[in-house]
């Protein structure tokens, strides 16, 4: 009995190593259990990207716009990119959208803060300060620069990958990099903190 009971754990382990490239046949073929592994494996990344790009309260619907960009997509997805590559192409897609979308209603950023804030009280103050601090400055930069940096510095992607998303050179990547850098130390000085 016993025996039988490790099996569906083992085939479990199993799925969840599955390359992604595999669990996307999958789903081309019908099945649904291949992107629901897809989805557990990718969300809180395209949650961080989009949370850093929008700032927004309607992030649990991002996410899912995103998911379902990807769902209906998957049949034109070329496997010559990395499927994490494609999901931050349309999660970069959806910020856009929804930047373009809420530019005139910036009293929602302000609420969002607020609500943050109030759930994060537990947290140390200073972090708290710090990343208030980070948003502030990101809010500053234009969306081009913001998006490479918090690609590269806060998700850590390599510079290639981010050239592939957002479909510019590594070179233009470099500069954008190099601007949003200087920018957001410039912030920091003018706020009164040395790096």
């Amino acid at each position: 009995m016993s025996r039988l009971a490790a099996v569906p754990i083992a085939s479990h382990q199993a799925q969840a190593e599955e390359p992604d490239y595999a669990l996307v046949q999958r789903c081309i073929q019908g099945d649904s259990q291949g992107f629901r592994l897809l989805y557990r494996r990718h969300q809180q990344r395209v949650r961080a990207i989009l949370y850093q790009l929008c700032d927004s309260e309607a992030l649990d619907d991002l996410v899912q716009d995103v998911f379902l960009r990807a769902w209906r997509g998957l049949p034109k997805f070329r496997q010559t990119a990395q499927f994490s590559t494609w999901l931050y192409r349309i999660a970069w897609n959806v910020a856009s959208d929804h930047r373009q979308a809420s530019a005139k209603s910036r009293d929602r950023l302000q609420v969002f803060k607020q609500q943050s804030c109030r759930r994060q009280e537990a947290v140390d103050v200073m972090h708290l300060h710090y990343q208030d601090m980070v948003q502030r400055g990101l809010a500053q930069m234009s969306f081009d620069h913001r998006t490479v940096l918090v690609l590269h510095d806060l998700e850590e992607l390599p510079q290639k990958e981010i050239a592939e998303i957002l479909a510019i050179p590594v070179g233009t990547v470099k500069s954008r990099l190099f601007h949003a850098r200087a920018a957001m130390r410039q912030y920091f000085q003018k706020e009164g903190v040395q790096l």
